[in-house]
């Protein structure tokens, strides 16, 4: 089950990360209806409604990655991180508990990315630490 849920989720990121990358601009965000629409279908286990949601919703990433990112370096990591996350948001939004799917998914994109430089910066410091006590050489 685990597996076959991480399964679905990277061939998402594929699928969005393919699309953005082939066009060189992200496609129009969906209107009310459509999102309505698309999301009844993805409730009911409709995989490409799903990766419309996906796909419709990547400029959204990339707006939150703005405010995130210091080099351009570490752009293309944080879109990557923010695309696992909106698919994660668009996976478990509940529309009966009336949030719209952009303000759910941009929580879910943002701790996504905070999560992943907070990793970063623990494993910074670990490696610091270690430097200092010894524990680790650099070559």
């Amino acid at each position: 089950m685990l597996s076959a849920g991480i399964l679905l989720l990277l061939s998402g990121a594929f699928y969005s990360l393919r699309l953005s990358l082939n066009t060189g601009s992200f496609p129009k965000p969906l209107t009310a209806e459509e999102e309505k629409h698309y999301l009844e279908l993805a409730a009911q286990g409709d995989v490409d409604a799903r990766n419309v949601l996906i796909e419709r919703n990547l400029r959204l990433v990339a707006h939150i990655m703005k405010k995130y990112y210091t080099l351009s370096a570490d752009q293309d990591d944080l879109i990557s991180i923010g695309t696992i996350g909106l698919i994660k948001g668009v996976t478990t939004f509940n529309a009966s508990k009336g949030a719209r799917l952009a303000t759910y998914a941009a929580r879910c994109i943002e701790n996504a990315m905070l999560s992943q430089r907070n990793n970063r910066r623990l494993r910074w410091k670990t490696m610091n630490l270690l430097g200092q006590n010894g524990l680790c050489s650099a070559a």
